[in-house]
């Protein structure tokens, strides 16, 4: 197997929407909590500004009202879509992009260290958030599910006290527009699965569009993307430096194939989507056997997690009889704990290029829910 590139994680590019009502930890008269976005593929979190700075300004009027949560928003670039956050580059010495797990794993590390009072772009005083919320769109839906079962499952573990997840509160994941089962069987995953399974184009794809991208002038791809296709001013920039940069399109290709080897038959236990009956939850924290009351309220709070799917009518990245049959799964199966939509105003899977106000406004809704406000 080759080797994979070692990432350089300070060097990956970041969002921060902080709140206006951010307090130091002893201070602290309201909840904190945080909300994180996981970008879909190419995973660059520029593609989402407008998104978060309108969740922001919402939320903003949310705590003018009411005084009980502050909202810190944050989102962070997958690993391998900026040439800065991995050395050396991509094929040196038999090195590979990121793969779906690297990606994963990175995700639940980077919350974990947010959560620690030792975060970096933080002062030492820096809270550890009450709850975190997590928005996961495309195949970031995937990696917020993952992460929320791993997390589960590091709970129940013998050696939580000795872990800095034990103190991670997931409260609620929100899938937007999620490709969360048979990825292949979509009508795009289809023609990526195909580059897949031929060897010529598994293995040259990403050197022939670069090619090709690499044929064009910066202004011209400018003009292309602004002009022609019509993408506004932040769409734009994030896709342009997607496309001129050394590694882009390789990572952005070799994930997308890995989500069509791994992104398959639904893998998941019915208890993850389940909410814990408070009968379950006290014989949880009993099993961790330690009597810290403030270990069993976090242990209930993690067992309380809501997930709330919104699907697009038509989605070129989900096949429709695989996204009925996870809703008549949910449906048969579930107690409560996940909540399914569909878009009913035709609002595209990539929402974050010209509806990011109209999906931001449901997230905030769903945020107030979820809070209980």
């Amino acid at each position: 197997m080759a080797p994979h590139t070692p990432p350089r994680d300070t060097k990956v590019p970041y969002l921060e929407y902080p709140s206006p009502n951010q307090q130091h930890h002893e201070q602290q008269t309201r909840r904190q909590c945080l909300i994180y976005l996981i970008p879909g593929n190419p995973g660059l979190a520029g593609y989402y500004d407008p998104f978060l700075a309108t969740l922001r300004q919402l939320l903003d009027e949310t705590e003018a009202k009411n005084s009980e949560t502050a909202f810190h928003l944050s989102a962070q670039n997958l690993l391998g879509f900026c040439d800065n956050d991995h050395e050396p580059p991509f094929g040196t010495d038999g090195t590979t992009p990121f793969n779906l797990e690297d990606q994963i794993c990175h995700v639940y590390d980077r919350l974990v260290e947010l959560n620690s009072p030792q975060a970096p772009h933080s002062d030492s005083e820096a809270p550890v958030y009450d709850e975190v919320i997590v928005i996961g769109h495309s195949v970031g839906s995937y990696i917020a599910v993952e992460v929320f079962h791993r997390h589960h499952l590091r709970m129940a573990a013998t050696d939580i006290n000795e872990s800095n997840t034990r103190h991670l509160n997931l409260k609620a994941g929100i899938l937007l527009f999620p490709t969360v089962s048979h990825m292949a069987k979509s009508s795009s995953g289809k023609k990526l699965d195909l580059i897949r399974r031929v060897p010529f184009l598994d293995n040259n794809a990403h050197r022939i569009a670069k090619s090709f991208v690499d044929l064009w002038p910066r202004w011209f791809l400018d003009v292309i993307v602004g002009r022609v296709m019509g993408f506004p001013a932040h769409a734009a920039a994030a896709t342009v430096e997607f496309l001129v940069s050394r590694d882009g399109i390789w990572q952005a290709l070799h994930l997308g194939k890995d989500e069509m080897v791994n992104i398959t038959e639904e893998k998941w236990g019915e208890e993850l989507w389940e909410i814990a009956s408070d009968a379950e939850e006290d014989e949880a924290a009993a099993r961790r056997g330690d009597g810290d009351e403030d270990s069993d309220k976090e242990l209930k709070s993690a067992g309380r997690t809501k997930f709330f799917f919104y699907y697009a009518k038509k989605d070129h990245w989900v096949a429709d009889e695989c996204r009925d049959a996870f809703i008549e799964r949910r449906s048969t199966h579930g107690r409560g704990g996940t909540r399914i939509m569909i878009d009913e105003h035709d609002i595209p899977h990539a929402f974050c290029i010209a509806h990011s106000e109209l999906v931001a406004e449901k997230v905030k809704g769903w945020v107030d829910e979820i809070m209980g406000a």
